[in-house]
Parts: C-alpha cells; structure tokens; sequence
C-alpha cells in the first residue's frame, strides 16, 4: 500500500486553489513543533524521522490513487495532473531522531514551494506524534529500570501497523527487544518471547508442559511459573530444567513481593543464575516500585504502545515563512488564542553549563547567515539541527539500520546531558526552559 492518501482531505482542496490563483510555486516555510509536554512530563524524545522519510523516498500517487481521487469528484484534472507528477525537490532539516525536545522546539523544517510542502502534513504528524509519544513514554521506562532491560510486548494492545512502529521506537529510547516477529524482521531487533499460559494448560499437567518446551528450545528458555500456583511452578521449573535454566517469569500478583520469594526459592534450589522477568500491565511508575526487588527484566505491553497514557506529542505542522507577491520572504504566524505561533524560520541549539549539562533550549530566529553566526560566536552551544532532505534528496545516514542505531546512540548521549532532575518521575515542570531568541 503506497503512502500518498494517508493525507486530509484539506491539504487536496488547499492545493487546487493554490493552482488556481497562482501561490502554489509561493516558496514557504513550514514548521513541525509542539507547544506543551504532556503533563508532568520533563522532556519528549523525537522519534518517527527515519520512517518518514523513508516514506517521503517513495511519496507518489499511483494511478489507482488519482482514479480514487477523480472518482470521488472534488479535485480537477489540473490537480491531478500536479499529483501524477509529484515529486518534493524542497530542503528539509531538524532534531537528529532519538533527540530530547521540548516545548516550541523547532523539530522539523520544510523549506519548499507551499504546494510541496503542505501535502507532507498529515504524513508527517502522524508518524512523529505517535512515535514520539512512545519513545517519551520508553525513555521513563527505561530510566526507571536502571541496567535491567526493557522488553516490548505490546503488539497485542495495538493496531497491528502500530505495533511495528511501536517496537522500532521504544529500541530508540532504550528497549532491548520485542516480541513482535515483523517488527524485528523489519527492523532489525531482537524477537523475544517462549510460551503463554495456554501452552501449560494445553497440557495434562505443568511438569508434562514445562518438559516439552525444554526439550524444544533447551534449558536457557524462560518458564512461566504463575499459572497455577508459584511456589510449586518454581520447584517443577527447576525439577525439569534443573538449575541452569534461564529464566522464569511471572505476570500476575504483587510483582515485588513475589518476586523476591522466587529469588529466594531459586537460590535454595540451586538455581542461582536463573534470571526472574516480570510482566503484567508495567509502566514507569510500577517498574520504579521494583527498583528494590530481585527482578531482572521487564516486558511491557499495553502502556508502552499508548505512550503511557499520553497516545500522542500534540505536535502541530505550521507555515511560519512565505513568499509575498513582491517576492520577498516573510514571517507569518498565527494569533489565535492557545495556539499562538512564532513567524520566521527557526533553528535551534542547546545551551550547556559548565559541566557540560544542558542549561536552555535555545530556538534561534532569523536567516540562516545570522544563525550561523551567532553559533559561531557563542560558548557552549550545541547545534540540534540536522539536513535530513536536500533538494528532494533523503540523506541515507537516517535511513534503515544505520539511522536506528544513530538514533540509539543520540538519545543516550541526549538523555545523560540532561540535569538530573530531568529524569525524576514525579511532576514537574520541562527539564530546562525555552528561550525564544531574535537574530536579524
């Protein structure tokens, strides 16, 4: 299935009235960025940019696709025939994937004539503000687990497409695998997973059902030892896979008190090398709850894929500069109440203390002569944009394999240069402030 419809239906009528009174070749300016963190969250982590170019590299509307569209009656042939040879030629820049961001970061910006740029909206909303929601939401959890991994079982609490992005952007903020086959083999990832309960009731008893799943994938392979009573799941566990066996795994109860129970058990057995991973509905705060107890994975599920409650980053696409009809760029930007935006194209660094520890987002307004300047000239800044697309080309670097692992790399680097107040689960206000600041 091709990409070009997973556009509004606006952005098609916008596009034909441009034709038709002469701005669509207007040369604009548009900007990706959200004006407030979810509540009580201290920083959001940029994820999605690799997949949405990946998705720009092939953004074209196949015949079946303008069909569709002259069927249904609205668009005329002028506009379908702009369609039929799109084809985005513009610049785009922004945050590197897997950057920290926070409110009014300017995250994305598309420099290219307005009838470009404004079919990219919707596609572009939509892949960020879902990955970064998660991201956001897998960066808490991971900091709250420490050196313990994070594991993504989500699939079954999301759309199945969902599920796929899902797991490739929780990896990016810190997660060691998923359980999800098309997710790793798409991208790369570490598949993990053994048996539910319905394989030890499947069985005539716990032991027949424990030795079966021994015998096929050997005496590293986690046992799960709640489905009837734990206490006896643990002993037939260690019975049948004797102590070297690999893990076992409980989903049900007071995580923390059972666990410790089972470390105790598993060390009488013998089994001291046998790991314990927990499940059952985890987020960042009850992941936090365990930091005390003998756990040593977690795999997380339904409040990873909905952002831990928080689905979606509310980011916004803006046209913030745009050709008047003398030729000259201008600001614009919108006035209205609770969704004021700032005119002018943007760029943005990040303001480090002396201890290399970030102090400010600073967001850089003016030309692009005037910024490179003030970069120049400042003292501990580090520059936050990168090119990602220019002249309708997508820069490889953040594509596939290599872009996922930059991605990993620049969220732990991100992430440590945070205050360490920043990585506090309680409420509280963005990790650093925004200062918006003129140039020209």
């Amino acid at each position: 299935m091709g990409t070009a419809l997973l556009t509004d239906k606006y952005e098609f009528t916008m596009l034909q009235a441009a034709l038709r009174d002469g701005t669509a070749d207007r040369k604009c300016v548009f900007e990706l960025f959200t004006r407030r963190l979810p509540a009580g969250r201290r920083y959001g982590v940029v994820a999605g940019t690799g997949r949405f170019l990946e998705e720009l590299t092939s953004y074209r509307f196949e015949e079946e696709d303008l069909e569709y569209l002259r069927a249904e009656g609205v668009l005329d042939e002028r506009t379908l025939d702009y369609l039929a040879d799109y084809r985005f030629t513009g610049d785009i820049r922004g945050y590197a994937e897997g950057e920290i961001y926070f409110p009014h970061s300017p995250l994305m910006v598309v420099e290219s004539t307005f009838a470009q740029g404004v079919l990219l909206e919707t596609l572009a909303l939509s892949i960020l503000n879902y990955d970064s929601a998660v991201a956001s939401a897998a960066s808490r959890m991971t900091t709250a687990a420490g050196s313990r991994p994070c594991l993504d079982m989500g699939a079954r609490r999301a759309h199945e497409q969902a599920a796929v992005s899902a797991a490739r952007a929780a990896v990016i903020a810190g997660f060691a695998g998923t359980s999800n086959y098309e997710a790793a083999r798409r991208h790369g990832l570490k598949a993990i997973g053994t048996a539910a309960h319905a394989w030890t009731l499947l069985h005539d008893s716990e032991e027949e059902a424990f030795r079966s799943q021994v015998d096929s994938l050997g005496v590293s392979t986690t046992l799960l030892v709640d489905t009837y009573d734990v206490t006896q799941g643990v002993e037939t566990a260690i019975k049948v896979a004797g102590p070297e066996l690999g893990a076992v795994r409980l989903d049900s109860g007071d995580l923390g008190v059972q666990a410790a129970e089972v470390r105790k058990q598993l060390d009488s057995l013998g089994a001291t090398n046998t790991k314990i991973t927990v499940t059952s509905d985890l987020d960042e705060h009850a992941i936090a709850a365990l930091a005390s107890a003998p756990v040593d994975s977690y795999g997380v599920g339904t409040r990873l894929v909905t952002g831990s409650g928080e689905p979606t980053s509310s980011m916004v696409y803006k046209l913030v500069l745009r050709e008047n009809t003398q030729g000259v760029m201008e600001p614009v930007q919108k006035a209205s109440t609770a969704k004021a935006s700032v005119g002018g194209t943007k760029s943005a660094v990040r303001e480090l203390n002396s201890h290399g520890r970030a102090a400010s987002e600073m967001v850089l307004v003016g030309s692009d002569a005037a910024r490179e300047t003030f970069v120049g000239s400042a003292q501990s800044v580090r520059p936050l944009h990168v090119p990602l697309v220019t002249a309708g080309v997508v820069h490889e670097e953040w594509l596939g394999g290599e872009g996922l692992s930059r991605a990993i790399t620049r969220h732990r680097t991100s992430r440590d240069e945070l205050p360490r107040n920043a990585l506090r689960l309680s409420v509280g206000d963005p990790a650093i402030p925004t200062v918006t600041r003129s140039l020209d």
